[in-house]
């Protein structure tokens, strides 16, 4: 079984912020992929499906983003999900603006969702990081990625989550060719 987690900010003030694109993948993932509402509670939304045979979960933590790591360690320990199984969903802001690229492991970037899940779990797990763009320095991130993204940013981000969609079923099985089908759409 995996689980793909996308990080965000739960409430409606935070949709399409750039803090939530993890919350807009996985709404994606579950509609593309004809997921099943499975759980709900205060800390947690999680779908249930199957994308390329392969059981899946799809999870939201519905704590914030900084305290994303007790509802996954939960999740993961309950079904003994093996962290080489587990997606985390980010923005980030070192990636141009739908830019994507995977990664096991490392570190967290200065990103607080990855910080908390990496003191709950260690760092040994995968990672989809989803360009966000930089604001320029470093004292204007905080409001930046709680900023809603602009309509012709959200066109590039919309496209690019389709994309990602669209190849999911192969991230499992071939991460460079899940990454060179993305790069052959731009």
């Amino acid at each position: 079984m995996f689980l793909i987690c996308g990080l965000g900010n739960p409430g409606k003030e935070y949709i399409n912020t750039r803090h939530n694109i993890g919350f807009n993948l996985i709404d994606k993932l579950s509609s593309f992929y004809n997921f099943l509402p499975f759980k709900k509670d205060s800390k947690k939304e999680i779908f249930k499906g199957k994308i390329n045979h392969n059981i899946c979960l799809l999870m939201k933590p519905l704590n914030f983003m900084n305290l994303s790591g007790q509802p996954i360690q939960e999740i993961i320990n309950f079904y003994k999900i093996e962290k080489e199984k587990l997606y985390i969903i980010h923005d980030d802001l070192d990636l141009e603006l739908g830019k994507v690229k995977l990664k096991f492991g490392g570190g967290n970037g200065g990103h607080n969702g990855l910080y908390n899940i990496d003191e709950m779990i260690g760092n040994n797990y995968n990672r989809i990081r989803i360009g966000i763009d930089h604001p320029g320095t470093k004292s204007l991130v905080s409001n930046y990625v709680l900023n809603k993204f602009t309509k012709d940013e959200m066109v590039i981000v919309q496209k690019r989550l389709d994309e990602i969609t669209k190849n999911f079923d192969i991230v499992f099985s071939d991460p460079s060719l899940f990454l060179t089908r993305l790069v052959e759409s731009n």
